[in-house]
C-alpha cells in the first residue's frame, strides 16, 4: 500500500546534489545524487564560481536517477524540505535571470575598499577589537566586492539571494527563504532572526539593498508550493508543500538528535565543526554570533576548522599517488588504504603533533596563522603525518567543545559524530580518545537530509514539534568507547603541545607574513 507521507529532502551541498526520500519513522527509502565533476569554475586565482543554473541542471539529474528506479514514487511525497551548502550567493535581475555566476563559500576574494560606515557607529566601530572584525566582515562580504568591482551588476540586481533562496523560487516561485539559511556575510541579524531595522550598521557591512533580499519564514513553516514549472523537473506534483528548511549545518545537528545544551553534533565535512544547540544567544568566540538553528528562535553555537576534512583530499592529492594508483586496482578508496597504514601508528604519532589552520579563523587563531606540523624525525613517514593530521582536526573539535562549554557552563556529555569523515573506524576511536567519552555515530549517515526530512514533517503536520521528529525519526548507530592506554597520552599532547602550539608560533607567523606577503 502506498505511504502518501512520504518527505523528500533536497541537500545541495559542496560536491552534488542528493534528494533522499524518508518515511514519517525516519527511514531512508531511498537517495540520489549527482556529483559535480567541475564543482566551481576558478577564472583567477582564490575565486570559485559557479552558475546557478548548474544546481538546478544537478537537482535535475539526482532527481530523475531517483525516480527511475521506482524504490518510491513521487505521487507518495507529502513535504518538500530544501537544505543546502552555506555562503553562496546568486544575483537576479529584474527578469528573474542570473546576473553573474553564484559565488561559492569556497571563494577567497576580498573587497579592498568597502563602504564607509555612518556616525556614530564608526566612532564605536574604531575600538580596539572591534575595527578588526568589522573590517574582516566588510572584506570578506561577497556583495561588497561587487559593489566595488562590477558596479553595473550590483546596481542591476533585483534580487540578492543565498544559494537556498535561488534553490526555493526555482521551486515555488516565490522569493522566501528560511531565516535558518541565513549565514554569510549578509547584513542578518543574528540575534534577531530578522532583516534589520533601516538605520542598523549591518547595511553599511555588507551593501545589499533591502528590497533585493527574500522574505523571511521560520525554519519548519511552509514557504510554497511546488508551480508547475518545477512539477516537471522535480518529478513530483504541482502543489506539494515546500517547508522552510536550514543550512546544511544546522540540518545536521537536527538529524543527529541534538537538540539539547549538553548535546553536541561534530561534522566531519569538508569543513569540520562541532555544534551546540541553545535557546539562548551566546556568542561561542567574543563578537561572533551563533548561527541560526533548524529549531525555531534557536542558535547553534559553532566552532569551525574552515578547512576540515578537505585536508584528507589535500594529503591524498599530494602525498597518496601511490595509494590512488593502487586503491583504483583494487577498487577500493585511498582513503580506505591510508587508514590502514595510519592505525598501525600509536597514539601520537610518534610526536608529530598538527595544528589544521591551512585557512585561519577569524578570532582563533587569528588572521596570521598558518598550518604546522612539529616534531619529524628520520623515523616519520607518510602514515605518521596521516594520522597526525587526524589527531589535529580532533584537538580543534576538544579546543571547541571546552570552549563552548565554558560559554553556556553546561558539559557537553553526549556527542555525535557525522559526515564524511565520521565513516572512518579510525576517525571515530581518535575522537573518543581524545574526547575521552563516548562517541555516537547515527544510524543514518545522511543527516542533513534527514533534518531537512524532519522540518517537512513537522511543517507537514506529520509530527507537532521538532523534538517528537528527533524522538521518532533519529536513531543511534555505532558507539565508540574511549581506550584508557591512549586517552592519558592525548590528555598531555593536546595541554602541554597543541594548545601552546600556535602562541608560541604566532612570531613567526607574524614574520612570514612581514616577509613574503603571505597569507594575504
Amino acid at each position: 500500500m502506498l505511504n502518501f507521507e512520504n518527505l523528500l529532502a533536497i541537500d545541495i551541498g559542496t560536491q552534488s546534489a542528493r534528494v533522499l526520500v524518508f518515511n514519517p519513522k525516519g527511514h531512508l527509502l531511498d537517495m540520489a545524487k549527482a556529483i559535480y565533476h567541475t564543482p566551481y569554475n576558478s577564472p583567477k586565482p582564490g575565486y570559485a564560481e559557479q552558475d546557478p543554473n548548474f544546481y538546478l541542471k544537478k537537482l535535475t539529474e539526482a532527481c530523475s536517477k531517483l525516480w527511475i528506479r521506482k524504490k518510491v514514487y513521487p505521487e507518495s511525497i507529502n513535504g518538500i524540505c530544501v537544505t543546502t551548502q552555506r555562503g553562496t550567493v546568486v544575483n537576479l535581475d529584474e527578469n528573474n535571470t542570473p546576473l553573474r555566476p553564484a559565488i561559492t563559500w569556497l571563494d577567497q576574494r576580498k573587497c579592498k575598499n568597502p563602504p564607509q560606515i555612518k556616525f556614530p557607529w564608526n566612532k564605536i566601530f574604531s575600538l580596539p577589537g572591534l575595527k578588526n572584525i568589522i573590517n574582516y566582515l566588510q572584506a570578506e562580504a561577497e556583495i561588497n566586492w561587487i559593489y566595488e568591482n562590477q558596479r553595473e551588476i550590483w546596481e542591476k540586481t533585483a534580487h540578492f539571494l543565498m544559494l537556498s533562496g535561488y534553490i526555493n523560487y526555482r521551486i515555488t516561485g516565490e522569493f522566501k527563504d528560511s531565516t535558518a539559511n541565513q549565514v554569510g556575510y549578509i547584513p542578518f541579524d543574528y540575534k534577531k532572526h530578522r532583516w534589520p531595522t533601516s538605520n542598523h550598521w549591518r547595511w553599511d557591512v555588507a551593501k545589499a539593498k533591502p528590497e533585493t533580499l527574500s522574505e523571511l519564514i521560520a525554519p519548519g513553516e511552509q514557504l510554497g508550493n511546488v508551480s508547475k514549472e518545477a512539477s516537471v523537473f522535480l518529478g513530483v506534483k504541482e502543489g506539494v508543500p515546500v517547508i522552510a528548511g536550514a543550512s546544511d549545518k544546522a540540518c545536521e545537528v537536527l538529524g543527529s538528535g541534538c537538540l539539547e545544551p549538553n548535546q553536541a553534533c561534530i561534522g566531519f565535512g569538508t569543513t569540520a565543526t562541532i555544534n551546540v544547540n541553545s535557546k539562548k544567544y551566546i556568542e561561542p568566540l567574543k563578537l561572533i554570533p551563533p548561527y541560526p538553528s533548524a529549531e525555531k528562535n534557536a542558535y547553534n553555537l559553532e566552532i569551525q576548522t574552515y578547512r576540515g576534512f578537505w585536508m584528507v583530499t589535500w594529503f591524498k592529492e599530494q602525498f597518496a599517488q601511490l595509494e590512488n594508483l593502487t586503491a583504483k586496482e583494487q577498487g577500493i578508496t585511498a582513503e580506505e588504504l591510508l587508514e590502514k597504514l595510519a592505525s598501525k601508528v600509536p597514539p601520537g604519532s610518534l610526536g608529530l603533533t598538527l595544528q589544521p589552520y591551512w585557512s585561519p579563523g577569524l578570532r582563533y587563531p587569528g588572521s596570521e596563522a598558518k598550518g604546522s606540523i612539529i616534531g619529524f624525525g628520520s623515523v616519520h613517514q607518510k602514515q605518521h603525518m596521516y594520522r597526525a593530521l587526524l589527531e589535529g582536526l580532533v584537538y580543534a573539535k576538544k579546543y571547541g567543545k571546552e570552549r563552548i562549554e565554558k560559554k553556556t557552563k553546561i558539559p557537553i556529555d553526549e556527542v555525535y559524530i557525522c559526515g564524511g569523515g565520521s565513516k572512518s573506524e579510525l576517525v571515530m576511536q581518535i575522537t573518543a580518545d581524545i574526547l575521552n567519552q563516548k562517541i555516537i555515530r547515527p544510524e543514518i549517515s545522511e543527516t542533513s537530509g534527514l533534518g531537512a526530512a524532519m522540518l517537512a514533517s513537522v511543517g507537514t503536520g506529520i509530527h507537532s514539534s521538532l523534538k517528537v521528529a528527533v524522538k521518532e525519526m533519529s536513531r543511534h548507530g555505532d558507539v565508540f568507547m574511549p581506550d584508557n592506554n591512549n586517552v592519558e597520552k592525548y590528555n598531555q599532547l593536546f595541554d602541554e603541545v597543541y594548545l601552546k602550539q600556535y602562541k608560541r608560533l604566532k612570531p613567526l607567523f607574524k614574520s612570514i607574513r612581514k616577509i613574503t606577503g603571505y597569507p594575504e
